[in-house]
């Protein structure tokens, strides 16, 4: 009987986060308490620069954002909300670090986890994911039961069962 196996990655659907950005940016272009507002989302690789012309509003979007995220299936814990700073003409920017991958030492915590808890189960460190392989599936999903009751500081998918 072949080992079946899945991989531990975090990351989240980049299109997904887009479209949201898109929905927030619309919402604020149409509520009332934005009217005449700067309020300004760039979406860049690793980052997402919001600029707005208080602190009140910074937050509000902020909120906007989450909320947005949410109803689109994104974790919360893929945002790194950084603070806010003084930018240009009496705005705020706030920088929105994303996270995506699992540390180096994530992964080993993950793994070490793994292996406490699951003899039979063998993970495996490949770059920024932790590939968990064994003979029976009945094991596999455990590990996968297990991982979702633990909190973990990124948000972690399970993808390449097999």
């Amino acid at each position: 009987m072949a080992d079946s196996s899945f991989d531990v990655v975090s990351d989240f659907d980049q299109q997904e986060l887009v479209n949201a950005l898109d929905q927030v940016r619309r919402e604020v272009g149409t509520r009332f308490d934005f009217k005449g507002a700067r309020i300004s989302l760039e979406l860049g690789k690793d980052e997402i620069v919001l600029l707005a012309d208080d602190e009140f509003r910074a937050a509000s979007v902020k909120d906007l954002v989450q909320t947005k995220a949410v109803r689109r299936g994104l974790s919360l814990k893929i945002f790194d909300w950084g603070k806010l700073e003084p930018a240009a003409g009496g705005t705020v920017r706030q920088r929105i670090g994303l996270h995506r991958g699992l540390t180096s030492e994530q992964a080993k915590e993950i793994s070490k986890t793994v292996r406490d808890r699951f003899p039979k189960v063998k993970p495996v460190i490949q770059g920024d994911a932790v590939r968990v392989s064994g003979k029976s599936k009945d094991d596999l999903q455990g590990v996968i039961g297990h991982l979702r009751e633990l909190d973990y500081a990124v948000a972690l998918q399970f993808t390449n069962y097999r």
